[in-house]
């Protein structure tokens, strides 16, 4: 049997945070684990390509801090050698597992064969997990950043500079770090069983799957019926099936994994500006004001370092957090316009959302 890591500690059924781009960053995961204690949370996916040719960039992807874990880091692309590499790389950061974009919609990620294209090309999609396994391997065998060719050496200090900060549980080559895949029930037609199947050939820890196709991106409902299917197809593998898509509440996932036998499911897009849906628990409007002050200011202690940093990112979730009071839609046109944590809470203060 694969040894599962952190996986097999955890109490089923799980209820994580689903990774999502351009939302599920360091101070976003920081609010959600917070408020919400998901069991498991994911990095926004990053670039292996990226990361193996030396953009710096990628590595504020990997920031996390202890309150988080367990945490996975997401990972796309198109070439297994940085896969390999890059997996080496997260280990020495100290993550707690590593999952492998095969599902993102978006069309500059398809186009180049990554995240939901990789279910049209199956063989270079096993190779990709092999690559990411042996790139764990490689790290338990003994070896570090040092080792891989493609990592420059500016970030092979950075990776060694934070690997010094972990505890010592999580600087050791020999504990285990679980590879798995998040994936959608095909590219334009549902063909999940046999795309389990190629997946299950490699024997990856677990599979969140998304009830929808690429072509249909977020539209249209999320086949649970399919996501069924491929907890059949697996059944016997030791390989967990999760599922992912329309899910507002940990009431609703309970439901899903009775009626599926999932193993747990990930949460996504209802967790915006709500970390309180792992819990189902009702906020009134100034909690969720107070939030949203406090998840600005902790955005902008990480990020204002940058030497481009801008503030814009963190106004999409400022919207969320005041979704449905009334005058929303008068407030969100000024929240979309701070540039700082100072002006959120000046705007919200203005309305008497906080104190």
């Amino acid at each position: 049997m694969k040894n599962l890591g952190f996986w097999h500690e955890l109490k089923k059924p799980i209820v994580g945070l689903s990774p999502m781009d351009g939302v599920t960053d360091y101070p976003y995961r920081h609010i959600q684990k917070k408020y919400g204690h998901p069991d498991v949370v994911y990095t926004e996916f990053a670039t292996v390509e990226g990361f193996c040719r030396g953009v710096e960039k990628v590595l504020d992807d990997f920031l996390y801090d202890e309150a988080q874990r367990p945490i996975v880091a997401q990972i796309y692309g198109t070439t297994p050698k940085f896969f390999r590499e890059t997996a080496t790389a997260l280990c020495q950061l100290g993550f707690d597992g590593i999952d492998i974009n095969m599902g993102c919609p978006a069309k500059s990620v398809a186009h180049s064969g990554a995240g939901a294209a990789l279910i049209l090309t199956p063989k270079l999609a096993q190779q990709i997990l092999k690559a990411t396994k042996a790139g764990v391997g490689d790290w338990q065998n003994g070896k570090t950043v040092r080792d891989c060719s493609h990592i420059t050496q500016k970030l092979t200090q950075e990776i060694e500079r934070r690997h010094q900060q972990l505890p010592k549980k999580y600087q050791q080559h020999d504990r285990p770090i679980p590879v798995t895949v998040k994936t959608r029930v095909g590219f334009d037609i549902k063909v999940i069983q046999n795309w389990i199947k190629t997946l299950l050939e490699i024997e990856p820890v677990a599979i969140a799957i998304h009830g929808r196709t690429l072509k249909q991106g977020y539209g249209g409902t999320a086949d649970w019926e399919e996501i069924g299917k491929a907890v059949q197809t697996a059944k016997g593998s030791n390989t967990m099936i999760f599922g992912n898509g329309d899910v507002h509440s940990r009431q609703q996932a309970l439901e899903k994994v009775k009626q599926y036998s999932v193993d747990g499911v990930l949460i996504g897009r209802s967790t915006f500006g709500n970390p309180w849906v792992f819990q189902d628990q009702e906020v009134d409007i100034h909690t969720s004001a107070g939030v949203a002050v406090e998840h600005s200011q902790f955005f902008e202690d990480i990020f204002k370092h940058r030497e481009n940093y801008r503030f814009l990112p963190m106004r999409k979730h400022l919207g969320w957090y005041i979704k449905g009071i009334p005058n929303a839609t008068d407030i969100r046109v000024q929240l979309v316009q701070a540039d700082s944590a100072q002006q959120v809470h000046d705007i919200l203060k203005s309305h008497q959302l906080i104190s």
